[in-house]
């Protein structure tokens, strides 16, 4: 899936419209985690060097859709990007259509930048997902009407498209499928963030080195069900941790205490298990306690877990069977922590499998660590610089490894 990028168009005084993802978390209006920005700058830069007229666009947070709301602005956003561009005179709009922002537009000289509001002050950003709640899953002549005059409105901001916001790849929204949708071939690329994400996650499902090692974590199997039955005929082995693991515990007749199981996937657990033979690794003990809290009473357990106790984290034995085979991995796959990692003492199984991704990293293996919680964890253990690539899209990058195609990329020029 190669496509255009930007430094492969001439942007020389003209204006680039370019999607970026700014969905930074922040506490009482300051960015407590500017990854997102500073991953966005490699294009960003691009456009500005060579003299073109850059308009960002991005959204932030889940606004209600009805106009401006100041804890959803993106004024902090603007406030980091003009520190690390070293551009204290980077405008933020008020907004991202009309005529205001139209006439900010106009007046960007060559090598400027314009940060549009958050784009979900406007419902028709995200309109189309209420439109599924349809009969025939598509938008009503209203919401469609909606959704392209606000497209038209974005759209007239540029003369050439990029997407650099992968986390945002998988939703059709207006201003990542319906915006491009009105420029021309030739003027439709994706931004250096983008590419590297085709590259890392296209690879590892096409030509991976081996041993190629799934790692799946996080509460649920119904959210990993179809990653997990597209990976297991590729893997030479898929592990599997986090609270998901309890559901195919409990399929094994194993009783799994106040854990968190989704009995009405049992069946399903039985299946996957039956399918994943030997290539499927679930874990031989956890460690288990009555509450998630810090400086709570725990054990582990190997074998059944009775209430009050629930499973927490991977137990010991499996953190060292884990960690061999993550360790000795040619390509790896990391989506979705192995217990409660944010609260300790239920993060030594992820930081762990965290530390032989970076051994592994180190050996000459690809790691590629599936954004959300996964990045966070790594982040957390202070291993981020030691791993090939982290995704900036947890929910992208798994669909992505579930094989669904994404329309905002496809509609994109081919290099």
């Amino acid at each position: 899936m190669a496509k255009k990028s930007i430094d492969a168009v001439n942007v020389t005084g003209r204006r680039v419209l370019m999607r970026v993802d700014f969905n930074v978390p922040l506490e009482r209006a300051r960015i407590t985690d500017d990854r997102r920005i500073e991953q966005a700058l490699p294009s960003i830069r691009s456009v500005l060097d060579r003299g073109g007229r850059l308009i960002l666009m991005s959204h932030l947070g889940r606004p209600k859709g009805a106009g401006f709301e100041a804890e959803h602005s993106l004024s902090p956003v603007r406030q980091r990007l003009a520190e690390l561009l070293n551009r204290p005179d980077l405008k933020l709009a008020p907004g991202c259509v009309g005529a205001e922002v139209d006439s900010l537009v106009d007046r960007l000289g060559n090598g400027q930048a314009l940060l549009l509001e958050n784009l979900r002050f406007h419902a028709e950003e995200t309109l189309i997902d209420q439109a599924k709640k349809n009969p025939d899953k598509k938008p009503t002549p209203d919401q469609a009407a909606r959704i392209a005059a606000f497209a038209a409105g974005l759209a007239r901001h540029g003369d050439i498209y990029c997407n650099d916001a992968f986390g945002t790849c998988h939703r059709r929204h207006a201003s990542m499928y319906d915006v491009p949708l009105r420029f021309p071939a030739g003027a439709r690329v994706c931004g250096f963030l983008v590419q590297k994400e085709l590259k890392f996650l296209g690879d590892a499902l096409a030509d991976p080195a081996r041993p190629f090692v799934a790692v799946l974590g996080g509460a649920k199997v119904s959210d990993k069900i179809a990653v997990i039955e597209r990976l297991l005929p590729r893997v030479d082995a898929l592990l599997i941790g986090g609270a998901m693991a309890f559901t195919f515990a409990a399929a094994q007749g194993r009783r799994v205490g106040k854990s968190l199981c989704e009995t009405d996937k049992l069946d399903l657990a039985r299946d996957l298990i039956q399918r994943g033979g030997p290539k499927l690794h679930l874990p031989a003990d956890a460690v288990c306690a009555e509450r998630i809290a810090s400086h709570t009473a725990f054990q582990t357990i190997a074998g059944d877990i009775d209430e009050p106790l629930m499973g927490l984290d991977i137990g010991p034995r499996t953190v060292e069977a884990f960690r061999r085979i993550v360790a000795s991995a040619g390509t790896l796959v990391w989506n979705g922590p192995m217990g409660v990692f944010e609260t300790p003492p239920f993060d030594a199984g992820t930081l762990a499998v965290a530390q032989a991704a970076a051994e592994a990293t180190a050996r000459g293996a690809t790691t590629i660590i599936g954004g959300g919680d996964s990045a966070a964890a790594v982040d957390a253990a202070g291993l981020a610089d030691r791993m090939s690539h982290i995704s900036t899209g947890g929910g992208a990058s798994l669909e992505f490894l579930e094989g669904k195609p994404f329309a905002t990329i496809e509609l994109l020029d081919e290099a």
